[in-house]
């Protein structure tokens, strides 16, 4: 079965920077771009129309879709399927349904990885880069806290603290999560 990961946390938890290391690290891992339709940040994303949206969930395509900073993010399956054909696909979330529709929605040997932060973390993180929505960021983080607190029924494969972490070593003890998680698959 291949081998996909799933990088949960607040906004500015680090999941881009460890993503951007894990591909340093091992070229099979790519990051998942997501469908936005919506304004604003198009570096990462595929950027797509509303009548685009409309045809995928027609055809029954979208696994999941949120909608965030007056944006909606989607996790479609044709996108996913050339995620997989590329590598080894990172599917950035940041809310707990998303998790649980793409593991129980695409059939694969799924790795959640949760990367975590303080609030003041992401704070600096989000001026520090420049952000012009920090606000809405900070409340997305608390978002995210109360997402992890009514959900402690979610097993997380690893949890990396980034605050204490470089992005360096959280991708390597993601990649030995996955070596091992493939070993054991073969065993």
């Amino acid at each position: 079965m291949s081998q996909g990961l799933i990088l949960y946390g607040p906004p500015a938890s680090g999941k881009d920077t460890v993503t951007q290391a894990l591909t340093e690290l091992d070229s099979r891992y790519t990051q998942f771009a997501r469908l936005k339709v919506g304004s604003g940040k198009s570096a990462g994303y595929r950027m797509g129309s509303a009548e685009q949206l409309l045809r995928l969930e027609a055809a029954g395509g979208v696994i999941y879709a949120n909608h965030r900073y007056g944006n909606t993010y989607v996790i479609d399956r044709p996108g996913v399927d050339a995620a997989f054909e590329a590598g080894v696909p990172v599917v950035h979330l940041g809310q707990v349904d998303g998790i649980r529709a793409l593991v129980d929605g695409y059939a694969a040997d799924w790795a959640v990885v949760l990367l975590w932060c303080p609030k003041a973390v992401t704070a600096q993180r989000s001026a520090g880069r420049g952000d012009s929505d920090t606000a809405a960021r900070l409340a997305a983080w608390e978002a995210t806290r109360e997402d992890v607190d009514g959900h402690r029924n979610v097993v997380w494969d690893l949890t990396v603290d980034t605050s204490v972490r470089s992005a360096e070593e959280s991708a390597r003890l993601i990649d030995q999560l996955l070596v091992h998680r493939a070993g054991a698959a073969t065993a």
